[in-house]
């Protein structure tokens, strides 16, 4: 057992314990070298996982000084040696006076959105760019977030992380990863992925907005396991872009979360009062993603065969003026349309029902094979604010909605109702919102061209 005052490698003198990461004892020490506080974890795998791993544990800590030390990033904890002694092998890491999240928690319960938004983007910063260095951090909890005294935010904890294309070492169907956060596809006994991290992230920010795990707490380990991954999560309490950002990083289906890259994104937004941006639509199975060079550049979808390409951001939508009013815009097309025979009897001119207060645009922004994406403005086109707006139309039939931002909807039968979120309801005279969906077919036909109804509240 190492204790304090031990000198290791002949280097670091061991102070006091500070803690106790994933696999390991974490000491504050100084490195008696170069005068400086340092922090250094000791590195413990039969107290983890048994014996047999025992024998890893020099490859493991080689490894993970590998990886982190790929990451020189403000927000993350840097690793600055590996070194071999008596008790094992020991990381030598930069030492962060603070707190982490999970000990101010158990004094405060929950945190304001606005506090866990500010915690979120830095620690989502620092992640992306390990995820762009191929590296998965699988263990993303409270106790691993760090909050300096300075209000510095760093993730912390490197210690079962895993680079794409190195095989794991824990072995022996052990699980990485702090139960109450884990993704249900980890839950489940698959390998974590970026998209796993997404998921601990936001189960993490979820604890600290909503006072528990998304899928609440069980002493029984096992139990709650088999509730991650088979069951859903509790839907957050609160509303708000907040709210809105960590369900999208809490879908179940690890294809339909945002990357890290586009969490920071929305993280900016929340922190910067903007609307949040759209979800990027994810390609089905047996369709792969293509760059097309173009003055602006799109994403194409292609099948598996490749006969068959769909440029995205094209615009097919409704606008309605004021009252529920209708014109409809054509997709996009190079070819133009040939004209209707002599016999073909003209559509008649919209009517113009009473004005209801409002006005929405309806526009599908992306469409693919058995989806689109929408963006609807609300304007309020009175002369006085508004504080609240309800927007509804008729979903086709086979048409079903998987997710929607800055808003809330319900549907009663094929009837779509919108309201505005909390943030975004008054708008003074002629301003403008925006809220969004992806809407899924069952029969792959085109994004609707519904007609929309907007009242004020």
């Amino acid at each position: 057992m190492t204790d304090a005052g031990e000198l290791i490698a002949g280097r670091y003198r061991l102070a006091e314990r500070i803690g106790q990461g994933s696999m390991g004892v974490i000491w504050r020490a100084r490195d008696e070298r170069l005068d400086r506080v340092v922090a250094v974890k000791q590195l413990d795998y039969d107290a983890a996982i048994g014996p047999a791993a025992s024998q890893q544990a020099s490859r493991r800590a080689l490894r993970e000084a590998r990886l982190t030390a790929r990451l020189r990033h403000p927000h993350a904890i840097t690793v600055h040696d590996v070194v071999e002694a008596p008790g094992g092998p020991y990381l030598v890491m930069e030492y962060l006076p603070s707190r982490s999240l999970a000990e101010i928690l158990l004094d405060r319960e929950t945190l304001p959105a606005e506090e866990v938004a500010r915690i979120g983007l830095p620690v989502a910063s620092a992640l992306a760019a390990a995820h762009a260095e191929g590296v998965v951090h699988r263990d993303v909890t409270p106790g691993n977030v760090l909050l300096g005294e300075s209000g510095v935010v760093k993730i912390a904890d490197f210690g079962i992380s895993r680079a794409t294309g190195e095989g794991t070492v824990t072995g022996g169907g052990f699980i990485a990863g702090t139960p109450a956060y884990l993704a249900p596809e980890v839950a489940g006994g698959h390998e974590a992925g970026f998209p796993a991290d997404v998921f601990s992230l936001g189960a993490t920010l979820y604890r600290a907005l909503e006072g528990a795990p998304p899928f609440g707490n069980d002493d029984n380990t096992i139990t709650l396991l088999l509730r991650i991954a088979k069951e859903e999560t509790v839907p957050p309490r609160h509303s708000g872009p907040l709210a809105e950002v960590l369900t999208r990083m809490l879908q179940r289906d690890p294809e339909a979360r945002p990357s890290m890259a586009e969490v920071q994104e929305l993280f900016e937004a929340v922190t910067g009062g903007r609307p949040l941006p759209p979800p990027r639509p994810r390609p089905r199975a047996g369709t792969r993603l293509l760059r097309v060079r173009r003055p602006r550049r799109r994403l194409v979808l292609a099948s598996a065969a490749g006969a068959v390409l769909l440029a995205l951001g094209v615009v097919i939508g409704t606008v309605l003026v004021p009252g529920g009013t209708t014109t409809v815009a054509a997709p996009v097309s190079s070819v133009p349309p040939a004209s209707p025979p002599a016999s073909t009897p003209a559509s008649p001119a919209p009517t113009t029902p009473a004005d209801l207060g409002c006005a929405a645009r309806y526009e599908v922004t992306n469409s693919w094979p058995g989806g689109y994406q929408v963006q609807v403005t609300v304007r309020n086109d009175r002369a006085a604010g508004l504080s609240g707006w309800r927007v509804r139309w008729q979903l086709p039939a086979g048409h079903r909605i998987s997710g929607l931002w800055n808003g809330t909807f319900t549907v009663d039968g094929s009837t779509v109702t919108v309201e505005n979120a909390d943030w975004n309801a008054k708008l003074d005279a002629d301003a403008t919102t925006t809220f969004g969906l992806i809407a899924l077919t069952q029969n792959g036909s085109d994004a609707a061209r519904p007609a929309l109804t907007c009242r004020t509240l």
